[in-house]
């Protein structure tokens, strides 16, 4: 795994574009960062039976098999071929494909359920790293696809469409706005001015608060201290964002630490906790398999044994594991699974399932982003299995939603595949997991939107019904009754897939 593609690397992937416009990924989608693995026999497999379904149902609908799959009805159709290939992982009938009022009907009676994402971002505006816009422009090269390789933005992942994947494409009514720190600052997406800049505009354009910033901390580089009290002067976030790691794609990076570190993290806790700033979002997971030999050194601050003393020392913080510790991000497709079936763990997600046990505490937070847009559509078992895990340990008031979109595009299918979701019977039977219940019911609203909208103090009985009244309330009425007339919605993936047959 490289932080960009090697010209051997990229002769074997495609833009997303040419992926199937499908409401659910038959495929994993790379941004750049990873390189995708190619569609499995089983993805192969769902999306066969996504086509047929859309062709039969959408034929009875007036529509094509792109149009079908715009709709409610397609939506329940790519969950009817999930179910038949994985297994009846996914609530969902027959019915809600044939009739579009049905499936209409369900997702009106949802739209309005507390959805809170813990993870999204974008880069600023004047983005220029070749690590990024590099695929773009020789995309363009090797595939002649009309795009000009010395005018190509990166509007995909910019503000604007931001804003419409996030609050107009998506069920999403809170969202918290991350970055990441890189040892070469030429890659950092958004510096924490610019984040507060940010859910300050989106804020006032709304009416009140639908963005919550994250100022990103760099403990060990120089002068990070110095950014944390300018950060509490001038522009006091809504919580911090950590990468034990230091930079996330770098495997020689400089600058790891580790959260137990008493000298150099223990004063910062004491910054925080008498701020009333009291939520730590800290990036651990997504190594490859090979983590021990590619990332020497290094791999071991991904893990959580720092969260033993830690969270057990600073009871008055929150920390929220971003990734939920998931290691395996990065494996082929399948083997996380097979090793859950013969260990009854997950590597990594089960020690961080475990630190309660160990410590007493009761602060510690298992995020869900990227992990769940990666597993759902490979190994829905193996996504059952984590959340599994996850609320065995650390109880279903402490996994929370995050979805790392817009890099994923909109999150709905993601927000649609939790609400859809229930771990099989014989895994609550084997391994003594609880049931997730219904869409609306209490361990899902809890992880959808509740968990998170207590850690960081927001009143829904004062403020919810302004979600449905403010000005992005508004504007996402007028967009979809538009989409309804102009088929604004799509279905189109962003970034690199490998290439299809």
């Amino acid at each position: 795994m490289g932080t960009y593609f090697s010209d051997r690397e990229f002769s074997l992937v495609e833009g997303a574009e040419n992926a199937f416009h499908s409401p659910i990924p038959t495929q994993v989608v790379s941004n750049g960062e990873f390189n995708p693995p190619p569609q499995s026999a089983q993805q192969k497999q769902v999306e066969a039976r996504i086509k047929e379904l859309a062709d039969t149902y959408g034929a009875k609908q007036g529509l094509d098999r792109r149009e079908f799959l715009k709709t409610s009805s397609g939506m329940a159709a790519a969950f009817l071929a999930m179910n038949s290939v994985y297994g009846n992982m996914f609530d969902v009938s027959e019915a809600e494909a044939a009739d579009a009022a049905m499936a209409t009907e369900r997702a009106e009676s949802l739209k309005n359920q507390f959805v809170f994402d813990v993870q999204t971002h974008f880069v600023r505006d004047d983005y220029t790293q070749d690590g990024f816009l590099g695929f773009l422009k020789e995309g363009a090269d090797v595939w002649k696809n009309g795009l000009d390789p010395n005018n190509i933005s990166m509007y995909l992942m910019k503000f604007e469409n931001y804003v419409r994947q996030i609050y107009l494409n998506s069920d999403t009514k809170v969202s918290v706005l991350s970055g990441a720190p890189f040892d070469d600052d030429t890659w950092e997406f958004l510096n924490n001015a610019q984040i507060a800049e940010a859910a300050r505009m989106v804020n006032q354009t709304a009416g009140h608060t639908r963005m919550l910033a994250h100022a990103v901390i760099t403990p060990g580089q120089p002068g990070w201290m110095d950014e944390v009290d300018q950060a509490l002067a001038e522009r006091p976030p809504a919580s911090w964002k950590l990468y034990t790691i230091g930079d996330p794609l770098t495997p020689k990076t400089k600058y790891p630490f580790w959260l137990d570190d008493e000298k150099l993290m223990y004063p910062f806790y004491e910054k925080a906790v008498k701020s009333g700033i009291n939520n730590l979002c800290i990036h651990k997971g997504l190594m490859p398999r090979d983590y021990a030999d590619s990332w020497a050194g290094v791999w071991e601050y991904q893990t959580p044994r720092d969260l033993v003393k830690a969270a057990k020392d600073w009871p008055e913080l929150n920390f929220i594991i971003y990734h939920g510790c998931f290691r395996a991000f990065f494996d082929k497709p399948g083997d996380a699974m097979a090793d859950f079936e013969n260990t009854g763990r997950i590597e990594w997600c089960s020690d961080l399932a475990e630190v309660p046990a160990q410590n007493g505490a009761s602060n510690i937070y298992a995020e869900m982003g990227t992990t769940f847009a990666s597993t759902a559509i490979v190994s829905p078992r193996l996504t059952a299995a984590i959340l599994g895990t996850w609320i065995n340990g650390l109880g279903a008031s402490n996994v929370v939603w995050g979805t790392d979109s817009v890099f994923h595009g909109s999150p709905q299918w993601q927000i649609d595949a939790l609400r859809r979701l229930e771990i099989p019977e014989d895994m609550q039977e084997k391994y003594g997991f609880a049931p997730l219940g219904p869409a609306d019911g209490a361990v899902k609203n809890q992880i959808l939107g509740l968990n998170s909208a207590r850690c960081y103090g927001l009143d829904l009985r004062a403020d919810y019904s302004r979600f449905s009244e403010d000005k992005f309330a508004q504007i996402k009425r007028d967009y979809d009754q538009a989409g309804k007339l102009t088929a604004l919605r799509d279905n189109k993936a962003y970034g690199y897939i490998a290439k299809r047959a």
